[in-house]
């Protein structure tokens, strides 16, 4: 299995000074984290499908672009097995440290974690990879199309390009609650006014094109529908962890924003088992030619 160079530009390995993200619109707190690894949970069978439909076979090397709460990177190794290799690249290293940790305790040697920013000028460490994996990423990045492109080059000649990310619009009950409606509207305004694309799954095949990726050759949709009793939480949590953004942006206040989760949480009180869609998560993928 090939390793790393550790010096490789634009990359910090794992062991020196923590970094934190800058423009990370969701903050970097412990409840933001364990969000993080409840949101990957909720879509690996959609990160499974996806994966089958490229194929990953056993002993490549992959990239998990963003990798986050590692739960993706899991996903990967188990299909490379011990003789491929997985490797996370994120801005917060602090969580990729964690991350880290959790995947060799749990026996995944084959994975790496590095600090780098997408959106940095430097080589992605360790490119090209047989298979490249972002979920989530485009939706909170400038420049999309610009690291897009960047991701592509990662491709090795065969290999593949997937990424996952959300249509925010798609979220609600059914029928319409005006609480849920009136949080959804402060999640989407505030990740606007931190600059994020909330139809980002929806414009990855025009991004593809831009990137200079071409058409996808494939694509897929995925959801989540659940009880709003379950679903409130995951919706007051985004709402707390995009708080600090909001109140900056002028998005809404404290005290109004207390006063609408209150009135979220009374709505789940009252009618737990209203049918709640979370995001729809779509994919696009492609294979670079050998």
């Amino acid at each position: 299995m090939t390793t790393l160079d550790t010096t490789t530009p634009g990359s910090t390995p794992l062991g020196t000074a923590p970094g934190q993200p800058s423009d990370y619109s969701l903050g970097t707190s412990t409840s933001e984290y364990e969000r993080l690894r409840y949101q990957a949970q909720i879509w690996e069978s959609a990160t499974e499908r996806a994966l089958d439909r490229i194929d990953v076979k056993p002993g490549s090397r992959c990239l998990d672009a963003g990798s986050g709460p590692g739960v993706t990177m899991r996903q990967l190794a188990q299909r490379v097995g011990s003789q491929g290799q997985v490797v996370g690249v994120d801005v917060d290293e602090v969580l990729g440290r964690v991350s880290l940790e959790r995947l060799h305790a749990d026996g995944h040697r084959q994975c790496e974690f590095y600090a780098h920013d997408l959106l940095d000028d430097k080589p992605i460490p360790g490119a090209p990879y047989d298979v490249v994996y972002a979920r989530l990423v485009l939706f909170h990045l400038p420049r999309r199309v610009e690291v897009l492109a960047r991701l592509w080059d990662a491709v090795a000649p065969g290999g593949h390009l997937v990424v996952h990310d959300y249509d925010l619009t798609a979220a609600g009950t059914a029928p319409a609650l005006p609480s849920v409606a009136a949080v959804g509207d402060l999640v989407l305004d505030s990740f606007r006014a931190a600059g994020c694309e909330v139809r980002a799954g929806v414009l990855l095949p025009r991004w593809f094109g831009e990137a200079g990726v071409g058409a996808p050759d494939g694509t897929d949709v995925a959801g989540q529908l659940d009880r709003l009793a379950d679903a409130a939480r995951m919706f007051e949590q985004v709402s707390r962890s995009l708080l600090p953004v909001a109140i900056a942006r002028g998005v809404t206040t404290e005290s109004a924003a207390e006063e609408l989760l209150g009135r979220l949480r009374d709505a789940a009180a009252a009618d737990p088992e209203r049918p709640t869609l979370w995001p729809l998560l779509l994919a696009s993928w492609k294979r670079k030619d050998a």
